[in-house]
């Protein structure tokens, strides 16, 4: 028996590099579901997956090239803070996540590489 897989893509409307990913996945006729991701960030479970997804590497997460994370200077507060904590803050504020975040059951993808992502489409 064949079992599909889920995939979800958060996105932001505005960016571009979303909206090129977008039509990707659409090009490819990949099912999706796909969410706002400032109304609705990654919850931490799918938070928590993508950084496996990422060998632990918590700044594969971050929008480290956004106008928040600057703001808010977190380049110089991530060392001392918890992993809960990073994965926390995420959660609340989807400008912090890397965009586009797409989760699927066994793999995961931040930012969009039109290469990496035929690798899998």
């Amino acid at each position: 028996m064949w079992i599909k897989t889920i995939v979800i893509i958060y996105l932001y409307n505005k960016c571009s590099t979303c909206r090129e990913a977008l039509e990707f996945l659409e090009n490819k006729k990949v099912v999706i579901t796909v969410k706002e991701i400032t109304k609705e960030p990654p919850v931490i479970a799918e938070l928590q997956k993508m950084l496996d997804f990422h060998d632990g590497n918590v700044k594969k997460l971050l929008n480290t090239s956004g106008l928040l994370y600057r703001e808010m200077r977190l380049s110089e507060k991530l060392n001392t803070m918890s992993l809960a904590e990073v994965l926390a803050l995420l959660n609340k504020n989807g400008m912090l996540v890397k965009r586009p975040f797409l989760i699927a059951d066994h793999f995961g993808f931040t930012g969009f590489n039109a290469a990496a992502w035929s690798q899998r489409f």
